[in-house]
C-alpha cells in the first residue's frame, strides 16, 4: 500500500488508491477478519497520517487492545493514540501482569488522558511510580505530568512520589522525576515550598555528581555526561532559587563549578553553559556570580555559530537590567556584532548597544556607529539611523555636537531620517542663535556633496532661506571652521538646484520657493533672478506649487513695501513645547476660545477641532461641525468654523471686524494683520512646522494691506446664521418684519464689495445675496469675473453679472445675484 501511494503522480491518483484501500479495510472489518486486523489498523494509521478520514476503523483499536497477544495490543494502543482523542471513552488496563503492556497503557494515557480519566486513574499511576521496573516508573512520571496539567488539584498527591524519584540512580527515571517536580512547582505553591526545603540540597548533590562523574559510554555526548540531565537539573534549580535567598545561596557553589568546568568547544557544553547562565540570572545573587555569567555570554559573542551569538545577545539584553556595568565591559564585542553580516544579529546587537549608551560613552559610540553607517547595507540603514538620531537627541549636552552629528547622519542616510527628526533639528538650530552662521555654512558644504539626501536638502534650504545673509557675510565664524567664500549668486544657485532636482518631492520644492522669497529680501540685487525662478512654476501641474509661484510673484511685483515684514526670520521655536507635543504630553491644538498663547510657535492658536475644510472640497468629505466658539466670534455665513484671526502674542481677544469673516471665506480661514511682521512671516515660513504645511495666501486679500484693519459698519449682523435660521436671538428677522443688514464683504483703496441679504418666504433654507462691486481706483477694470465656492452640503447658483466692465472712480457699479441653499437646514 505504501509503495502504491508513493508511486502516485497526482493527488487524484493518490485519492483513488486510498479509496480502494479503505474499501478493502471496510470489507475486512465487516467480515471480522482476526488474522489481518492489526495489519488493517497499521494501514489506517498511515492513511490518517496522510490526512484522510479513518473514523470507520476506530473501534478496531479497542478490539486489538482487548486481544490477548502483545503484538496486537501494541498496534491497538498505537492506533488509540493516533486515531482517538481525549473525548472518546476508552478502557485502559494499568493492572496487567505484563509490564510491557502496562507501559503501553501508560503511554496511551499520557497522550489522550482527559480530566475524568485523570481523576479515575491517578491512584493507579501514583502506585506505578514505585513499580520495580525503572521503565514503568519513567512512563508513570511522564503520565503524572499529563494528569497534573489536566487536574491541578491532584498535584498534592504526587509531591512525595516525585521527591522520591529525585534519589534515583537511573538517569531515565531521574530526568522524568526532575521534570515532574518542575511541573508540580508551576501548578502548586505548596509543592514549590516543599521542594525548596526538602530537595534543594539533594538536587545540588545530584548535579555535582553528574558534573564530576567519570566517562560513561551509556550517557556520554561529545565528552559530557548526560547534558540533558544537566539542563533539566539547572531548570529545576532556577525555579527553586527564584525569589528565595536561602535556596539560591545553597546552589551558588555548584553553579560556579558548572560554569568553570564545562567545555565550550562543543554544542552540548554551550547548551549547559547557556542554561547555567539563565539560572544565575534568575536566582537571588549578590552579583559576583552574575559577572561570571556575563563573561560567559561575552565569550559566546566570539563564537562562529550565529545561533549561539544570537541567544547571547538576547540574554545580555536581560542582563543590562541586573548589572549594566558588567555588560559594558563587552561593549567592543557587541559593536562588532552590529557590523555582522547576519541581519538578525545586527538588529539585536544594535538594540543591545542602544541600552548600553550613557553620558560617558555616547560620543565614542556615536562616532563608531556613524562610521559604520557609511558602509552599512541599505536595508539596515533605516534601523541604524533611527537609533543614532534617538541617542544623539537623548544624550546631547552641547548643541554644536548635536548639530554636527545630525549633519553627518543627514549626509550619509538623509533619505532614512524620519520627519520628526529633521523637524527637531530645525527647532534646535533656531534656538542656537550663536551657531546660526556655523550651521548654515556646514549645511551648505554638505549640500554641495550630498544633494541626493532629501532631508538634508530640506534642512539646508530652510537654513539658507533664514540665514542666507550670514552665509554670504561669514557671520559668527568659529575657530574650528575652515574659511569659505559664498556669494549671493552661490546661495541662490543652491536653492535653484533644490527646486529643479527631478527627485525633489513637493515638500522640498515648496520649502525652496519660500527660501527664494526670503532671499529676495536678503539679496535685493538678485531679486529679478529669483523672480524668474519663481515664475517658472506658474504653470506647474502641482496646484500647490503653482499657487505659491503666483502668490510669491505677486508679492515681488506689487508689494515691495511689506515684503521685508512678510519674510522676516522665523521667531525662536519653543523647544519644550515641541518636545512635549512630540512625546504626546501636550495637546496638539488649542481651543479657539483660549486666544493665542505667546508660548506657542509663532503665537498661533490652532482650533481643537479638525482643520477648517477646504471650501473647494479638495481634501475633505466631512460636513463641517457647527461652530463651538459661542458669542466670541462672528458666525460664518456658511456655517463653517473659523480659525481665530492671527494677532500679536499679547492679544487673546476675538476679532471685531466683520470683514474678517468674509476674508476667512475667501482665504480658507486666514486673515493676515500685516502690521505684525513676525506673524506674517510665520505664515510664509510655516513649512518649517509639522511636515511643512503650505501657507494660505489669498489673491484678493493680498491686494491690500488694509484688509485686516477694515471695520464693519454693522455690529448686530455677525451673530446671525443667515443660512440656517438658528441665530442666538429670540426672533428671526423675517418673523418681526426686519430686513437683514448689509455687509461690507471687502474694501480696499481700489475695490469695495457689498453684500445684501434676503430670504424667500416659505424657504428658510435658501438665502439670496446681491453682491455690489464698486471700483474706487482711477483705472477701468475690464473682463470682470466673480467666482464663489461653497462646501458640499450647500448648493450655489450664480446669476450672470450685470456687466463685464467696472467703471473707474466709483462712477457706476456691477451687481450679481447669488442663491445659496443649505441642504442641512435644521441640523
Amino acid at each position: 500500500m505504501i509503495r502504491a501511494i508513493r508511486a502516485c503522480k497526482t493527488a487524484a491518483e493518490e485519492r483513488a488508491v486510498v479509496r480502494k484501500e479503505c474499501a478493502a479495510i471496510r470489507a475486512s472489518i465487516n467480515e471480522d477478519d482476526q488474522d489481518y486486523r492489526h495489519r488493517n489498523l497499521a494501514k489506517l494509521m498511515f492513511i490518517q497520517i496522510l490526512g484522510y478520514p479513518t473514523h470507520f476503523g476506530q473501534m478496531e483499536c479497542l478490539k486489538l487492545i482487548a486481544s490477548a497477544g502483545f503484538p496486537e495490543k501494541r498496534i491497538g494502543y498505537l492506533g488509540l493514540m493516533l486515531l482517538l482523542d481525549e473525548r472518546q471513552e476508552v478502557l485502559i488496563d494499568l493492572n496487567h501482569s505484563n509490564q510491557y503492556i502496562v507501559g503501553l497503557a501508560l503511554c496511551a494515557l499520557g497522550n489522550i488522558c482527559s480530566a475524568e480519566m485523570a481523576r479515575d486513574l491517578a491512584p493507579e499511576v501514583e502506585r506505578l511510580l514505585q513499580f520495580r521496573d525503572p521503565n514503568i516508573r519513567k512512563k508513570a512520571a511522564l503520565c503524572s505530568i499529563r494528569i497534573i496539567k489536566k487536574v491541578p488539584d491532584l498535584a498534592e498527591n504526587f509531591i512525595n512520589c516525585a521527591a522520591s524519584l529525585l534519589k534515583e540512580k537511573h538517569h531515565g527515571v531521574l530526568i522524568t522525576g526532575v521534570q515532574l517536580c518542575a511541573d508540580l512547582c508551576k501548578v502548586s505553591s505548596e509543592a514549590l515550598e516543599y521542594f525548596r526545603k526538602k530537595c534543594t540540597e539533594g538536587l545540588v548533590r545530584t548535579l555535582r555528581d553528574v558534573v564530576n562523574s567519570p566517562y560513561s559510554p551509556e550517557y556520554d555526548i561529545s565528552g559530557i555526561t548526560d547534558p540533558y540531565l544537566h539542563i533539566r537539573l539547572l531548570k529545576l534549580l532556577r525555579i527553586l532559587g527564584q525569589g528565595d535567598a536561602d535556596a539560591s545561596d545553597r546552589m551558588t557553589d555548584i553553579l560556579a563549578q558548572v560554569t568553570t568546568k564545562t567545555e565550550s568547544n562543543k554544542n552540548a557544553g554551550n547548551a549547559i553553559l547557556y542554561e547555567c547562565v539563565e539560572t544565575i540570572m534568575s536566582i537571588e545573587d549578590d552579583g559576583g556570580l552574575r559577572v561570571l555569567a556575563i563573561n560567559i555570554l561575552g565569550k559566546f559573542l566570539s563564537n562562529r555559530d550565529n545561533n549561539i551569538r544570537y541567544v547571547a545577545l538576547n540574554m545580555l539584553m536581560r542582563a543590562t537590567t541586573l548589572d549594566a556595568q558588567a555588560v559594558q565591559r563587552h561593549r567592543a564585542t557587541i559593536l562588532d556584532c552590529v557590523k555582522d553580516s547576519d541581519a538578525s544579529i545586527r538588529k539585536r546587537a544594535l538594540e543591545l548597544l542602544y541600552l548600553l549608551v550613557n553620558e560617558n560613552n555616547v560620543k565614542p559610540l556615536i562616532k563608531e556607529l556613524i562610521e559604520y553607517l557609511e558602509v552599512s547595507d541599505q536595508e539596515f540603514k533605516g534601523d541604524l539611523t533611527a537609533k543614532i538620531c534617538s541617542l544623539v537627541e537623548k544624550f546631547s549636552s552641547e548643541k554644536i555636537w548635536y548639530i554636527d552629528q545630525m549633519l553627518k547622519v543627514l549626509s550619509e542616510a538623509g533619505n532614512f531620517v524620519k520627519d520628526e527628526v529633521w523637524h527637531a533639528l530645525i527647532v534646535v538650530i533656531s534656538n542656537a542663535s550663536d551657531l546660526h552662521g556655523y550651521t548654515v555654512r556646514a549645511l551648505y558644504r554638505a549640500f554641495l556633496t550630498s544633494t541626493e539626501q532629501e532631508t538634508l536638502v530640506r534642512v539646508a534650504v530652510w537654513c539658507i532661506g533664514e540665514y542666507g545673509d550670514m552665509l554670504v557675510n561669514n557671520v559668527g565664524m568659529l575657530d574650528i571652521e575652515d574659511p569659505i567664500t559664498v556669494t549671493e549668486c552661490d546661495a541662490v544657485d543652491a536653492v535653484e538646484v533644490a527646486i529643479k532636482r527631478h527627485t525633489s518631492d513637493l515638500t522640498t520644492k515648496a520649502m525652496a520657493l519660500i527660501a527664494l522669497l526670503k532671499l529676495s529680501s536678503r539679496f535685493p540685487s538678485y531679486s529679478e533672478r529669483i523672480k524668474g525662478i519663481i515664475v517658472q512654476n506658474k504653470g506647474n501641474l502641482v496646484l500647490e506649487l503653482q499657487q505659491r509661484s503666483i502668490e510669491f510673484n505677486r508679492i515681488l511685483q506689487k508689494h515691495q513695501k511689506i515684503r521685508s515684514a512678510l519674510v522676516e526670520r522665523m521667531p525662536v521655536l519653543d523647544e519644550a513645547t515641541f518636545s512635549g507635543r512630540r512625546a504626546g504630553s501636550l495637546p496638539t491644538a488649542i481651543s479657539t476660545s483660549s486666544g493665542a498663547p505667546s508660548n506657542l510657535p509663532n503665537g498661533i492658536a490652532k482650533p481643537a477641532t479638525a482643520p477648517i475644510p477646504d471650501l473647494l472640497d479638495l481634501s475633505s468629505d466631512d460636513v463641517p461641525a457647527p461652530s463651538s466658539s459661542g458669542g466670541d466670534f462672528p458666525q460664518d455665513l456658511l456655517g463653517v468654523d473659523l480659525l481665530p484671526t492671527l494677532a500679536p502674542s499679547g492679544a487673546g481677544k476675538p476679532p471685531k471686524a466683520s470683514t474678517d469673516v468674509l476674508l476667512d471665506l475667501l482665504s480658507i480661514g486666514t486673515s493676515l494683520p500685516v502690521q505684525t511682521g513676525s506673524s506674517a512671516s510665520d505664515i510664509l515660513s510655516s513649512s518649517q512646522h509639522d511636515k511643512a504645511p503650505f501657507a494660505n495666501f489669498n489673491g484678493l486679500a493680498s491686494l491690500s494691506s488694509h484688509s485686516a484693519n477694515a471695520t464693519s459698519p454693522v455690529n448686530a449682523a455677525p451673530m446671525m446664521d443667515l443660512l440656517d435660521g438658528h441665530g442666538p436671538g429670540p426672533q428671526k428677522p423675517e418673523e418681526n418684519g426686519q430686513a437683514y443688514p448689509s455687509l461690507v464683504a471687502y474694501e480696499s483703496s481700489s475695490l469695495r464689495v457689498m453684500f445684501n441679504f434676503s430670504k424667500q418666504p416659505g424657504s428658510p433654507q435658501t438665502t439670496l445675496i446681491q453682491a455690489t462691486f464698486t471700483n474706487l481706483s482711477s483705472n477701468v477694470y475690464n473682463d470682470f469675473l466673480f467666482q464663489a465656492a461653497v462646501p458640499k452640503f450647500l448648493q450655489l447658483h450664480l446669476d450672470p453679472a450685470s456687466s463685464n466692465t467696472l467703471p473707474a472712480s466709483g462712477d457706476g457699479s456691477i451687481t450679481q445675484n447669488l442663491k445659496v441653499t443649505n441642504s442641512q437646514h435644521g441640523k
